[in-house]
């Protein structure tokens, strides 16, 4: 018999990275294996924080599931995108869109994937914010793109800065994607950054991606206004779900509104109506959670309020990061993340993914690494704040004595 030729991955993955579930995760999951306890703040699971899902939710869901055997439209069912367009006919300033401008996706992932691979030709360019979010960037390059990361500063509360913006706009630029409110920072951008967003998109006439997946997850006096409301006039798709605000990640439920003129764009809708079909329909009984999830009671306010568990446990990390020497970090106001600054003058980091590992074999606690999320330096942890607030605060002061002592 004959060699078996080798099978090398894809050359299209080669700028596809995802370091929330990267290598330190692999270390951190033999570790499990050998018995050890790792706390794992890389994902923004709610689940394993012992966050429960509302049990109206998973009520629905389990009716359901005697008849949600079969296909549904590939949009989503009827029910389900009713119930979207109802959510964002409350707030009076979001652009009216009808049942068959949404589409449901197992998760937002799958409809961030199927908009770049509708949108995308070999070359053409895309703005993403840095630090992002590093699906975009990824699902960018998959689809033939070239991924360009625009600043979000640091010194002004991790706002975009639109001068940044502006001046990497080329004839090849086809979109910008908002994340807001922020993952990894936390930032809730104002008014004014996002109407000067969405004028740099008039200039130059380009498609709107905003990703809103924590709009009702925002902290004391931050509003988050969606990207639709400041650009009734531009084609602007709105990617949200039920995975963080509605705590059941597992369920891969989301959706895509699409607002604006659509005229021009026929052709690009159309693609992402040829890949909605071509996976044939969103997973049919995590449908049947949108309506309930969306009508009911939302639990979430109390969770976000100054005496709710969300809210205490971003103060206690935040109070903790900012007791380490060295360490300095933009107050998140929405979202469940903190995004500290490790001062280069104090902590000498030229590797931040050896940092987490180091990290995570040392005290048995996961981070992400800065750079993980294409923000270009060394000098940023991202930590996820959902656990409880002591243990927040126990894993934070044990990253202060690591670092007390950590030379690379």
């Amino acid at each position: 018999m004959s060699p078996l030729r080798p099978l090398d991955q894809s050359a299209k993955l080669r700028d596809v990275l995802y370091e929330i579930r990267g290598r330190a995760l692999v270390e951190a999951d033999r570790l499990e294996a050998e018995g050890h306890t790792i706390l794992k703040l890389n994902t923004g699971n709610p689940a394993v924080f012992g966050f429960e899902a509302p049990f109206q939710i998973v009520r629905d869901m389990i009716e359901a599931v005697p008849h949600a055997h079969g296909y549904s439209d590939s949009r989503g069912i009827m029910s389900a995108r009713r119930a979207v367009v109802y959510r964002y006919e409350q707030d009076a300033a979001f652009p009216p869109f009808e049942p068959d401008d949404v589409y449901l996706g197992n998760g937002v992932s799958e409809l961030i994937t199927m908009t770049m691979q509708s949108l995308l030709d070999d070359g053409d360019e895309v703005l993403i914010p840095a630090p992002d979010y590093p699906l975009w960037t990824a699902m960018t390059s998959l689809g033939g793109g070239t991924p360009v990361h625009y600043v979000c500063d640091e010194q002004n509360g991790w706002q975009p800065d639109l001068d940044d913006i502006r001046s990497k706009v080329t004839p090849r630029t086809k979109a910008i994607v908002v994340i807001n409110p922020n993952n990894p920072t936390g930032a809730v951008y104002t008014r004014e950054i996002l109407e000067g967003i969405a004028e740099i998109a008039r200039e130059h006439s380009l498609l709107l991606l905003a990703d809103e997946i924590y709009d009702r997850i925002v902290f004391d006096d931050a509003v988050h206004i969606p990207m639709a409301s400041v650009a009734p006039d531009l084609l602007c798709l709105t990617f949200n779900g039920l995975s963080k605000t509605y705590r059941v990640a597992g369920y891969r439920s989301g959706w895509l509104v699409i607002t604006g003129p659509k005229s021009h764009a026929a052709g690009f809708l159309e693609g992402i109506t040829l890949l909605a079909s071509t996976r044939l329909c969103p997973n049919v009984p995590a449908q049947h959670a949108v309506q309930a999830a969306l009508s009911g009671v939302q639990s979430i306010d109390a969770l976000i309020a100054p005496s709710g568990r969300l809210h205490e446990q971003r103060d206690a990390a935040w109070e903790a990061l900012e007791a380490i020497p060295g360490v300095t970090c933009v107050k998140p106001a929405g979202a469940l993340y903190a995004f500290p600054r490790l001062d280069p003058e104090v902590h000498e980091i030229h590797d931040d993914a050896r940092l987490v590992y180091d990290f995570l074999v040392a005290e048995h606690v996961l981070l992400v690494q800065g750079t993980g999320f294409n923000w270009a330096t060394p000098d940023h942890l991202r930590i996820v704040t959902l656990p409880e607030s002591r243990v927040l605060t126990e894993a934070i002061e044990r990253l202060g004595n690591f670092l007390s002592s950590y030379r690379q």
